[in-house]
C-alpha cells in the first residue's frame, strides 16, 4: 500500500520470516506440534492461496485508489459488480455494508461492499473447491493412511469418550460456527456502535485486514468442519469393516 509507513513494512517482513521459520520447522520436524492437517494435503495449501488472494486483491483495489494502472482498474471493475452481485437482503455482505453509520461515505461504503464481496466469494470458493476434493477425490485417503496423530496434534483420542462421537461433535461445533460468524460479526459489531465507531475502517489496512478476517476465519472453521467429519466417516467405516471381518472368522471357525 502507498501509504505503508517504512517501520511497518519493516516489522511485517520480520514477522513474515518468524512465521515462515516456524512453518518450516512444523513441516520438518518429525514430531507435531499446532499446525492440523500438515500431512494431508492440499488442506493447508488452500488456505494459504486463498488467503494471499484476498490479501492481493484487497491491496490491489485500494493501491489503484492512489496509483491506478491497467491491472488495478480491471480488478476494481470485477470487484465492483462482484460486490454489487453478492450485495442481496439478507446476505452476509449486505449485515456488512449495513453495519456502516448513516453518515459514512458513500466512495468508503462502496469500497466496503467490493472489499466484502470479494472475501466472501473467495472463502466460498475455497470451501467449494475442498468438497469437491472431499466428495469426488477421496480426500484425505488418496494421499495415503492417515494418521491421526500427526494431522491432528491437538485432538488427544484418549481424552475420554469415543473418538467418533468427539470428532462428531469437534466437526458440528466447527461447522455451525463457521456457517453463523459471517452474520452474528456484522450484527455484533452494529450493536457494539458505541463503543467502537465503524468509520475507523477507512483506514487501508483496517479494511483489508477486517475483511479478511471476517469472511476468511469462519470458512477455515467450516473446512476444518468438514475435514473432521470426513475422519470420523473414515473412522467408523474401518470399524464396520473390522466388525465384519471379526464376525466372518466366527462363522468360519464355528463351521470348522
Amino acid at each position: 500500500m502507498p501509504s505503508t509507513p517504512p517501520d511497518t513494512a519493516q516489522i511485517v517482513i520480520v514477522l513474515s520470516f518468524i512465521a515462515g521459520f516456524m512453518t518450516f520447522i512444523e513441516y520438518y520436524g518429525e514430531y507435531p506440534s499446532i499446525i492440523e492437517f500438515r500431512f494431508a494435503p492440499p488442506f493447508n495449501r488452500i488456505k494459504f492461496f486463498s488467503l494471499a488472494l484476498i490479501l492481493i486483491t484487497l491491496s490491489l483495489i485500494l493501491r489503484g485508489q492512489n496509483d491506478a494502472t491497467v491491472w488495478t482498474i480491471l480488478i476494481t471493475h470485477f470487484a465492483q459488480g462482484l460486490g454489487q452481485a453478492v450485495d442481496f437482503p439478507y446476505s452476509p455482505v449486505r449485515l456488512v455494508v449495513l453495519m456502516m453509520p448513516a453518515d459514512a461515505d458513500a466512495d468508503l461504503i462502496e469500497m466496503v461492499r467490493m472489499a466484502a464481496g470479494v472475501s466472501y466469494t473467495v472463502s466460498l470458493g475455497m470451501i467449494l473447491v475442498f468438497l469437491t476434493l472431499v466428495r469426488l477425490l477421496g480426500w484425505p485417503a488418496r494421499s495415503g493412511a492417515f494418521n491421526v496423530w500427526i494431522n491432528l496434534p491437538l485432538f488427544d483420542p484418549t481424552g475420554g469418550g469415543d473418538v467418533l462421537h468427539r470428532l462428531r461433535r469437534d466437526a458440528g461445533l466447527n461447522v455451525v460456527l463457521g456457517s453463523l460468524l459471517p452474520f452474528l460479526i456484522p450484527a455484533a459489531m452494529s450493536a457494539a456502535s458505541s463503543l467502537v465507531d465503524p468509520i475507523s475502517i477507512a483506514h487501508p489496512q483496517t479494511l483489508i485486514w477486517t475483511m479478511t478476517a471476517w469472511a476468511f476465519l469462519p470458512a477455515s472453521m467450516l473446512i476444518r468442519g468438514i475435514a473432521m467429519s470426513r475422519i470420523a466417516d473414515m473412522i467408523e467405516d474401518k470399524r464396520r469393516r473390522a466388525y465384519a471381518a471379526d464376525d466372518l472368522g466366527g462363522d468360519i471357525l464355528q463351521r470348522a
